[in-house]
């Protein structure tokens, strides 16, 4: 089987790292095509062998990209067409299917109560949208709570499957030595108390709440901002007037691929609490990984927890969006003393092989030709 992955861009984000790390164990020839902003992914994903087509689209009606996308598909004899957030979904499938691929996937990665992609969902979204879902085999939700979103916007539920995010367990396993260099290289005081936000600097992130919280705390509390984005200037004018700006650090975009001291998993173990203060998320990667590297976990919104049963997910907690109650539940969680860091089993869960061998079958049902799958016991622990 002959794969083509299309994406909007490739720029850091969840959506488009998980599609590195997805290609990185599919036992499937893949390429990759993004419309627009072939970014540090992209240049992640040739660093890893994967042939990256970038297809210069100039804007979301920029309709001369779809006969070049059908070209280019009908040139590389796919046997089957994943695509990957909305404008990708929008012309991947019909691209697909003028080129006469019949096998088309479409994963949801975005799809909030109110927004995707970060933003507002309209008639007009929802109508385009279901209009080019009716081209494509299957749409794969990264989670239950998605899926029951897709059905609720009008896609059939025989055409909707589930399949997880994955991550990587053994890159997030804690390593004590790598906190103490990644603290001391950050510039941390020894007895500093971290809270880590993990994310896009964007407003529907509210990364702005633990800058409110910070400033309820002790002096020996510190943030951690892990990412980039349009919302730091804000972010650093809030922490100003809020008194907090000597005991807030923000890393910046972290490309992929980084160095140790650098990279996330080297961030993640400096921490000692992971904060998710975002009402609207469609899986809540960033708390996954946060519970491999064995950090308990404060959240508002993060389906990938809310899916599984209570004891699967120990050492995070739901709390209220206010910066009040992530205060409160801060001092609660430092209280109880040193957090063990252990893998939590919901990461176990969300083993990037477990991901891998359920979208095998997603691609062996849409395609009729059969797959081999991945075994299930590699990473798994």
């Amino acid at each position: 089987m002959k794969a083509l992955h299309i994406i909007t861009g490739l720029g850091i984000g969840g959506a488009e790292q998980q599609l590195r790390l997805l290609l990185r164990h599919l036992p499937v020839a893949c390429d990759v095509v993004t419309l627009t902003n072939p970014g540090p992914v992209a240049d992640g994903l040739t660093a890893d062998g994967v042939r990256v087509t970038h297809l210069g689209m100039a804007g979301n009606r920029d309709l001369t990209a779809l006969p070049r996308l059908v070209r280019l598909i009908r040139t590389g004899g796919y046997d089957l067409v994943h695509t990957h957030l909305y404008r990708a979904c929008v012309y991947g499938r019909s691209a697909a299917r003028v080129a006469g691929v019949r096998a088309v996937v479409a994963t949801e990665h975005s799809l909030g109560a109110s927004q995707m992609e970060g933003h507002r969902l309209s008639a007009g979204v929802r109508a385009l949208y279901l209009a080019s879902e009716r081209l494509g085999r299957t749409t794969v939700a990264v989670s239950p709570t998605v899926a029951e979103r897709l059905r609720r916007w009008g896609v059939p539920a025989p055409r909707i499957e589930v399949v997880p995010n994955g991550i990587d367990l053994t890159r997030f396993r804690f390593d004590p030595a790598l906190r103490a260099h990644t603290r001391r290289r950050l510039g941390l005081p020894e007895d500093a108390y971290v809270v880590g936000g993990v994310g896009r600097l964007a407003p529907g992130k509210r990364f702005e709440v633990l800058v409110h919280a910070l400033a309820r705390l002790p002096k020996d509390y510190w943030l951690l901002l892990v990412g980039g984005g349009p919302q730091e200037n804000v972010l650093r004018r809030a922490a100003h007037q809020a008194g907090v700006t000597d005991r807030m650090l923000l890393t910046g975009e972290r490309p992929p691929g980084g160095s140790p001291g650098t990279d996330l998993p080297s961030l993640l173990a400096a921490m000692d609490v992971l904060a998710s203060p975002s009402v609207e998320e469609a899986f809540g990667l960033a708390v996954v990984e946060a519970l491999a590297a064995g950090l308990p976990v404060l959240y508002v919104s993060c389906p990938a927890v809310e899916d599984l049963s209570a004891d699967t997910a120990r050492g995070s907690t739901r709390v209220r969006g206010d910066a009040d109650s992530f205060a409160s539940a801060l001092l609660d969680v430092r209280s109880r003393g040193p957090h063990p860091r252990t893998v939590a089993p919901a990461a176990h869960h969300y083993c990037i092989t477990r991901s891998v061998a359920r979208l095998m079958d997603v691609y062996t049902a849409v395609s009729g030709m059969p797959c081999e799958s991945p075994s299930l016991g590699v990473s798994s622990v």
